[in-house]
């Protein structure tokens, strides 16, 4: 669907454990950037270690790369590869009022849950998790009370995408913002993921393992930070998961 962009390499597999496991067994090895894609996952895992469905027909990859900047810094690809999922998800579908980004790494379709990021440290590398709902979907009963419903790509939109396509897109559009994050720092980025933000200027909850904090959605800052502004004043927010 795409041209395959120079410096990556990309690796697919039928079925792993998980990519993100894949991904840290092969780092030592790998000698630039590399995409793994599985068709199908037995034992993937979302943020602080939820349990995350990988059916065949699903999107499931692991960008691994080196990481050359301090941790806080490198953790702002999460914003760099939810970018590069709305424009692939755009090209796809021609849809730009249907996709929204929610804070830090999830891309929502009408609301609904459609994708999702988990980045991880592997020694000096950095491993971005990468889940799409294109074909099935989580059981809602499965989820944390108050989640974002999941939906998929084929129900909403009526799109079919084979995981192999979907890469080929999201790979080219990562490189394109990987490549603008490195000459011209986070401030485009930040820009650009703001303008597609969900919920900015409205209510919302962010809540941690030990606090939560409601207010209105003021911005994410120059490190990343949700900042959210309540009776006492703005608030800023390094980790926390958003409801709505």
């Amino acid at each position: 669907m795409s041209l395959w962009p120079d410096g990556y390499d990309r690796r697919v597999f039928d079925t792993l454990d998980s990519t993100l496991s894949e991904a840290a067994r092969m780092a030592p090895t790998l000698a630039g950037p590399t995409w793994i894609l599985a068709l199908e996952q037995s034992a993937a895992r979302g943020r602080r270690g939820r349990a995350w469905a990988t059916p065949r027909g699903n999107f499931a990859a692991t960008l691994i790369m080196q990481r050359r900047e301090p941790p806080a810094e490198a953790a702002l690809r999460s914003f760099v590869t939810s970018l590069a999922l709305w424009r692939s998800f755009v090209a796809l579908s021609g849809r730009e009022e249907a996709f929204a980004l929610k804070w830090p790494n999830d891309v929502l379709l009408r609301g609904g849950k459609v994708a999702g990021i988990l980045l991880e440290s592997v020694g000096d590398h950095l491993a971005i998790g990468i889940g799409v709902n294109l074909a099935t979907a989580p059981d809602p009963a499965t989820l944390e009370p108050g989640a974002v419903p999941p939906v998929t790509l084929k129900q909403v939109l009526g799109i079919n995408v084979t995981p192999q396509d979907f890469l080929d897109l999201l790979a080219g559009h990562y490189a394109t913002l990987e490549s603008q994050f490195q000459t011209q720092g986070f401030a485009a980025i930040r820009r650009d993921w703001l303008s597609h933000a969900a919920r900015l200027g409205e209510v919302i909850t962010a809540r941690s393992m030990r606090s939560e904090t409601t207010g209105v959605f003021e911005t994410v800052d120059e490190r990343g930070n949700l900042i959210l502004r309540g009776a006492g004043g703005p608030v800023a927010i390094t980790a926390a998961d958003v409801f709505f």
